[in-house]
């Protein structure tokens, strides 16, 4: 049986131990790598190679925002899920800045957990309305100019509006009659003029400009 390999960055052992029996318990997902610090997680992720990771912000010393810049491209294909127990704006933006895909507020259920790993793995990119809602209050007060997204094609606004609600790759394909790799190709040039390296972050620009 095939399972999504999971790692999990979190400093509290008690925490991390949860996740993990979380994830051994749940068919169809393995823990494969436990770590309590980004150091301990910079050498031990790539070898682990899990296709999902959950990742604490506020990390002892180097924080979570940093281990994801420092990851990302080391995994590149890993999709990151930001935990934290505080709703901070701008510490979430800056994680979806370093690479991030999702963000979760912790103490959750561990079928809402499971089922956002799921949907990173899919594509997605988990996150509460709150969050969502405070990213677009975030993106207001910074007072962010809008003249990037008028250079995004009529295309490229149509594969962010799909994504943003919700849609993963191979349903914005099917949605458009167009190719996966094709729906790739477009995100990646809205992350390029957006300036951002995420999903959630170059939805959150788009629901800012388009309310």
């Amino acid at each position: 049986m095939s399972h999504i390999k999971v790692g999990i960055v979190e400093d509290n052992a008690v925490v991390r131990e949860s996740l993990a029996q979380i994830l051994n318990g749940s068919p169809g997902f393995r823990c494969v790598c436990a770590c309590a610090t980004a150091a301990e997680a910079l050498q031990r992720l790539p070898a682990a190679a899990p296709a999902v990771v959950l990742m604490d912000i506020n990390l002892p010393g180097q924080s979570g925002i940093e281990c994801v810049r420092q990851i990302k491209p080391r995994l590149p294909a890993a999709q990151i899920i930001m935990l934290t127990i505080e709703e901070d704006a701008q510490r979430v933006f800056q994680s979806l800045e370093a690479g991030a895909s999702g963000y979760l507020v912790k103490n959750l259920p561990p079928a809402k957990i499971i089922e956002a790993i799921l949907e990173a793995h899919r594509g997605g990119a988990p996150m509460s309305s709150q969050i969502a809602r405070m990213l677009v209050q975030f993106f207001h007060r910074r007072g962010l100019s809008n003249r990037e997204a008028e250079n995004l094609t009529p295309r490229e606004e149509e594969v962010l509006r799909l994504v943003a609600r919700g849609y993963r790759t191979k349903e914005v394909a099917e949605a458009l009659v167009i190719s996966p790799q094709t729906v790739e190709t477009h995100l990646r040039n809205a992350f390029d003029k957006l300036h951002v390296r995420s999903r959630a972050a170059a939805v959150a620009k788009f629901m800012q400009r388009n309310g």
